[in-house]
Formats: C-alpha cells, sequence, structure tokens
C-alpha cells in the first residue's frame, strides 16, 4: 500500500531557497516542468509579501537566468522562471553522490507540493511502498537534512484544514472570536496578538499561511486561469 509523506530538505543549495530567503513574509510554491531537459522549467506560485521584493528576488538569484508573471489573482502571483543552472551544476558542492540525485527521479514517488523556505524545501509527496520512501528519506538522510513530519497510508483526502498547525488554528479561531474578519473590523491584529501573547507579526505569519492552505484546499482548485 502506497504512503503519503510530508518532510523537510535542509539543503541551502536547493533552487530558490535563496528567493524565500529574501522575502520570507512571501508563501513560495514550486512546480518543476521536467519536460525541459536537464533545466526544468519552474512554475512559481507566490503569495503575500511584496511583488516588487519577490520579482527582485528572482532578478538577482544566481540560479535563475530569467522570469515572467503569468498572472495574478488578489495576492497570488504566478510566475515561469528559466533556470540558470542544471541541478548537477546548483547541488553539485553540497550533494557528493550525484549518480544518487539522478536515481531518485527514478523512484516511484510523486512529489505533489514543494514550498520552498529560507533553509530547503517542504515538500509532500506520494510513494508506492516503504521502500521507496526509504530509499528518498536515506538519500537526504545522508547528503543533507531530512525531518519527517507526517507519514500515513494512503486514504481518502483530508477535509480542509486538516494541515493546519495547532498554533494556526489558534490564531484562526481566536482572530475569528474577537472579530478580526469582521465588515468592518471589531478588533484590531495588535488586539489578537495580546490575546495570544506573541507578536503582531508572528500573528499575522499565521493567519496568512492558514489562510493560504485554506485557499489552495477550496478556492484555488476551482479558480479559472489567471489572467495578465
Amino acid at each position: 500500500m502506497s504512503l503519503v509523506a510530508e518532510f523537510e530538505i535542509r539543503c541551502d543549495a536547493l533552487p530558490l531557497v535563496g528567493v524565500a530567503a529574501a522575502v520570507p513574509d512571501a508563501t513560495v510554491l514550486l512546480e518543476l516542468q521536467y519536460n525541459h531537459g536537464n533545466r526544468p522549467l519552474f512554475i512559481v506560485t507566490a503569495t503575500g509579501g511584496s511583488r516588487t521584493a519577490t520579482e527582485t528576488a528572482f532578478t538577482d538569484a544566481v540560479d535563475v537566468e530569467d522570469w515572467t508573471l503569468i498572472g495574478r489573482a488578489g495576492e497570488t502571483r504566478r510566475y515561469q522562471l528559466t533556470p540558470a543552472l542544471s541541478f548537477e551544476e546548483q547541488l553539485g558542492d553540497e550533494i557528493d553522490d550525484l549518480a544518487g540525485l539522478e536515481a531518485l527521479a527514478r523512484t516511484d514517488a510523486l512529489i505533489e507540493r514543494i514550498e520552498v523556505e529560507p533553509n530547503g524545501w517542504r515538500q509532500t509527496g506520494w510513494f508506492a511502498d516503504r521502500d521507496a520512501f526509504t530509499a528518498f528519506s536515506s538519500f537526504w538522510q545522508h547528503n543533507a537534512g531530512f525531518r519527517l513530519h507526517r507519514l500515513t497510508r494512503d486514504r481518502t483526502p483530508s477535509p480542509p484544514g486538516e494541515g493546519l498547525t495547532d498554533r494556526q488554528h489558534e490564531a484562526l479561531r481566536t482572530a475569528y472570536e474577537l472579530g478580526y474578519f469582521d465588515v468592518p473590523r471589531r478588533t484590531s491584529l495588535e488586539e489578537v496578538a495580546a490575546e495570544l501573547d506573541i507578536s503582531a507579526s508572528s500573528v499575522s505569519e499565521r493567519l496568512r499561511r492558514a489562510q493560504t492552505r485554506l485557499i489552495r484546499e477550496t478556492v484555488a482548485t476551482t479558480w479559472p486561469p489567471l489572467s495578465t
């Protein structure tokens, strides 16, 4: 029976990690277009953060040759990026076993989500069996940093919000109960932060990540194509 895994790969050399570090207040999701040879195109979905800062980060990134804005919807923007480096060129100084990296492409696995973070990738993937997952996780444990968050057997899809952290649940519930989402708002971000005894910036990040996940699991699946 197949497995579903959510995990982190900690490796500063992974593509677009520098971009995520430059715009830490944005959520950066990556899709790889493998039909473009050894330099697969990047399709990036950026939510939140400054559009100018994000696009400046693309321009300055050593692993991006050029980029194009495909379209946008609210705070969500989609880009196509042409990589400046092959995976071997990008990871060669960090990973000794490049042959093992190539072998991962033949693993019976499907990575369905990549969130780029300032120090690596957070991914969700399907693996045909325990051996396939072990091959994948063992490679990254040996060559970088690997942290498993969740491993389950395949099952019916989780209800929306199932993947939220406890802190994100708490932030959403508190903000809702205090009237932060009312029109007009009955409370401020600072008041929500005071109730949770954390900083306003921390509340903002928790709410943004929670809202991004909920939108992706509900509304985003029914959106029409983004317009320019």
